[in-house]
C-alpha cells in the first residue's frame, strides 16, 4: 500500500508557494472586526432605489463566494496533487466563506430581516446571476482525475469568477464609498478585493502550469474554451449589470469596469487582453488599487485596527511567476 505522507514545508514545492501561503495569512481577517455600524447614518440617507441596488449587489456576492468556498476551492485542491499547494487553495475556500458571511454581517447592520430575506429571494430568481453561477459550477464538477484538460478548465473557471464575475457587485460598494458612503462597508469590500486579488494570481499561476502539461491539440481546445467562455459570461454579465444598475443609472459605467477586469483575468492567465482600454470610473479604480487609498488596507484590517506589517502586493511582485512557467515550457 502507498504510505501516506504529511505536507513537508521545509522542502518548498516551488519558488513561490511559501511566499503565496505568507501573502494569504498575513490579510487574515474577520468580518467582526470591522466596524459597520458607522454606516446606519449613511445608509438611511440613500434613496429606496440606492438601497435596492446595494442589497442586491452584496446578495449576488454572496451567492458567488458560497459557491467559491463550498465547491470551487475544493474540488480544485482535491485535484492539485502538491500538497502546499492543496494548503493554499484550502485556506482560500476558507476567505470565500468570511467573504460570504461578511456580507451578511452588513446585512444585519442595515437592513430588516423581511428586506434580507427579499434579498436572498432575489438572488434564486434573478436568471443571469444563476446563470453564471450554473455556468462555473458545472465546470468545477467536470474535473477529472488525473486529467489535466478538465483540470485547467476549472482552473481558468475559478480565475474568471474570482478576477472578473465578483468585480460588477464590488463597483457600486467602491463607488459609494469613494463619495464617502458606506464607508465602514466600503472596507470590508476592499478586503476581500485584497484576498481575491491574490487569489486570482494563484490560481492562474496553477492554470499556465497545467496548461504546459497539455497536448498540442489540447491546448487548441483549451485556448477555443478560454475564448467561448469569456464571451458567454461577458454577454451574461451585460444583461446582470442592466439590471442591477439601470435604476441608478450606472450601468455604461460598470460595463466598461468589468471589461477592464475581464482583460486582468485573461492576464492572470498569462494571455492577452481581449478588450480594448477604456477609461474606467477613477474612484471605483483607486478602490482596487489599494496601494493608492489613502488609507493602506494591506497594513491594516480597517480603521483602528493594526496587524503588523503586510506589503502590498504590485503586478511586477508576479511577474517573476509568468517566467517561470514560461520557463518550463515543454519544448
Amino acid at each position: 500500500m502507498k504510505p501516506f505522507e504529511a505536507v513537508n514545508w521545509n522542502d518548498p514545492e516551488t519558488d513561490y508557494t511559501e511566499m503565496i501561503w505568507t501573502q494569504n495569512t498575513s490579510q487574515f481577517w474577520l468580518d467582526t472586526e470591522i466596524p459597520i455600524s458607522k454606516d446606519v447614518k449613511s445608509w438611511v440617507h440613500l434613496q429606496d432605489e440606492e438601497k435596492e441596488t446595494y442589497m442586491r449587489v452584496l446578495g449576488g456576492l454572496t451567492l458567488l463566494d458560497t459557491e467559491q468556498g463550498n465547491v470551487g476551492m475544493p474540488l480544485i485542491a482535491q485535484h492539485v496533487k502538491e500538497k502546499q499547494k492543496k494548503a493554499i487553495l484550502i485556506f482560500q475556500a476558507a476567505m470565500e466563506e468570511i467573504h460570504a458571511k461578511s456580507y451578511s454581517t452588513i446585512f444585519t447592520t442595515v437592513a430588516s430581516t423581511e428586506n434580507i430575506n427579499n434579498v436572498f429571494q432575489w438572488v434564486q430568481e434573478e436568471k443571469h446571476l444563476q446563470y453564471k453561477t450554473a455556468t462555473i459550477d458545472a465546470i468545477y464538477k467536470n474535473i477529472k482525475e488525473d486529467d489535466p484538460y478538465s483540470l485547467y478548465q476549472g482552473l481558468v473557471a475559478s480565475v474568471f469568477l474570482e478576477s472578473f464575475l465578483f468585480y460588477s457587485g464590488f463597483f457600486y460598494p467602491l463607488y459609494l464609498a469613494g463619495q464617502g458612503k458606506m464607508v465602514a462597508s466600503g472596507e470590508i469590500i476592499k478586503l476581500i478585493i485584497r484576498d481575491e486579488s491574490v487569489h486570482g494570481v494563484f490560481v492562474g499561476v496553477l492554470a499556465q502550469e497545467v496548461y504546459q502539461q497539455l497536448s498540442i491539440v489540447e491546448k487548441q481546445e483549451a485556448d477555443r474554451f478560454v475564448n467561448d467562455l469569456l464571451q458567454d459570461l461577458y454577454k451574461n454579465e451585460l444583461g446582470y449589470t442592466e439590471n442591477l444598475y439601470d435604476s441608478i443609472g450606472l450601468t455604461h459605467e460598470v460595463k466598461k469596469y468589468i471589461r477592464y477586469n475581464a482583460n486582468k483575468a485573461l492576464m492572470n492567465l498569462g494571455l492577452e487582453p481581449f478588450f480594448e482600454e477604456e477609461e474606467v470610473n477613477p474612484v471605483v479604480l483607486n478602490g482596487i488599487r489599494t496601494e493608492t487609498s489613502t488609507h493602506d488596507f494591506f497594513s491594516t484590517k480597517g480603521k483602528g485596527y493594526q496587524k503588523g506589517k503586510v506589503e502590498a502586493l504590485h503586478d511586477d511582485d508576479f511577474d517573476f511567476l509568468n517566467q517561470r512557467v514560461l520557463d518550463t515550457t515543454i519544448k
